[in-house]
């Protein structure tokens, strides 16, 4: 992977895939641009758990579709406060990631409980343990970084987010796909469109299964078609065409949506408090307080979704069988409770756990790679630009978004 070979993506594809505000992004609130910072926090002191949905308990009351989104004939509750929230996501006997009455027609993991969840989430889960990460960064996070960073550095100033965030996790899990960098944003496009890539992504991937099951590789295409599971009587086989597809798509559209948003989320705290870039500079070590409490700050992912499985009460609440539960992390990690001046970016505060990859179960798969990326791709800026700082004749950075967060932009000057 050199420079040269990234000079297949497109800036502009780029702003139109990675702009929250773009179509892509229109069903996940992409065009909520207020503070629902204020609206959590009145929320909790009036209740840990509330009838309603997050969107409109805030004020958004635009499209919303994923996972326990619209239903609109089901009861839904949010849950606001970090005990609870924790809570439901430990509790997997009543609060469930399948919907009732689904007939467990959805393979994929999202929508898995129980023993089901535990086989299929081990095929691949050696692959994003920590200890793994250094596979990652050495394979495909370390190039990606510094070639991006060749392609702008001669500039002295950058938009960050298309230029250099919006790039990383999707060259990074298109790279473990086996797929070419001139593929990366056909393969964004695919995963993002609801369906209607659907043949894009096979023409894509097809091919790589096919080659990996005569000629494995050090890959994660590999790692998937090499896989056994076992069913619910014992019986052992290997993972499906089908499945083995579905596992990628999950993978290839979670891995490329997700991380780019959270690495401008650490810059705008970052730029907010440039001291934090001169500690970052003497002692790297900082770095990883810096990225947990980035997470915890403003975690990218501020709601997820889970099913009630029989009647039953939460924090006073009752709540019928079949009704949507609302986590909201972003409320959870600004619980005051559990840390003090919570709406402030402050590296220095004690680590301690938070919800910024959710919890449970279902705790994000791929949450190391993740740490991995930002810690690379934040550790090379310091290092290679010199006097980083905001571009002063650009709009200040926003942070956006109602169900997934982001900034509206990253504009810096260097040198």
């Amino acid at each position: 992977m050199t420079t040269q070979d990234f000079d297949a993506l497109d800036p502009a594809r780029l702003r139109r895939l990675f702009d929250l505000r773009s179509n892509v992004y229109a069903t996940r609130g992409g065009s909520f641009e207020d503070d629902p910072y204020p609206a959590f926090h009145r929320l909790r002191e009036t209740g840990p758990v509330h009838e309603g949905i997050v969107g409109p308990l805030v004020g958004y009351h635009g499209d919303a579709f994923f996972q326990g989104l619209p239903f609109p004939d089901l009861p839904h509750f949010s849950a606001f406060d970090y005990a609870t929230c924790d809570a439901v996501f430990r509790d997997t006997e009543t609060f469930l990631s399948r919907p009732p009455d689904s007939g467990g027609i959805n393979a994929s993991i999202l929508y898995m409980d129980g023993a089901e969840h535990r086989r299929y989430r081990a095929l691949v889960q050696p692959s994003f343990v920590p200890k793994q990460a250094r596979w990652w960064i050495e394979h495909w996070i370390q190039r990606a970084v510094h070639a991006l960073i060749d392609r702008f550095e001669p500039n002295g100033r950058a938009d960050l987010n298309v230029e250099f965030f919006s790039a990383i996790p999707l060259l990074t899990i298109t790279g473990s796909f086996g797929i070419s960098v001139e593929d990366a944003l056909d393969i964004r496009a695919a995963v993002t469109s609801d369906g209607v890539g659907l043949g894009e992504f096979l023409r894509i991937v097809d091919p790589i299964v096919a080659a990996r099951r005569a000629e494995p590789r050090d890959d994660l295409i590999s790692v998937l078609v090499a896989a056994e599971v076992a069913d619910e009587d014992g019986a052992v086989h290997r993972l499906t065409d089908d499945e083995i597809l579905g596992f990628a798509f999950l993978l290839l559209a979670a891995g490329s949506g997700t991380t780019w948003k959270q690495m401008g989320i650490t810059m705008v705290g970052l730029l907010g408090k440039p001291e934090w870039l001169d500690a970052l500079r003497a002692d790297a070590d900082v770095l990883r307080p810096v990225v947990e409490e980035s997470l915890r700050w403003t975690p990218t992912d501020p709601m997820f979704s889970r099913f009630v499985a029989c009647d039953t009460e939460l924090a006073g609440v009752a709540m019928p069988a079949g009704a949507v539960m609302h986590v909201c992390l972003a409320a959870a990690n600004r619980d005051p409770v559990r840390w003090e001046q919570p709406d402030e970016f402050d590296p220095s505060r004690p680590l301690q756990p938070h919800l910024g990859f959710g919890g449970g179960a279902h705790i994000c798969l791929g949450m190391h790679v993740a740490r991995a990326e930002i810690s690379t791709a934040i550790a090379a800026l310091v290092t290679r630009l010199p006097n980083l700082r905001l571009d002063p004749d650009a709009p200040p950075p926003r942070i956006i978004g109602m169900y997934e967060r982001g900034p509206t932009a990253v504009p810096v000057r260097f040198g």
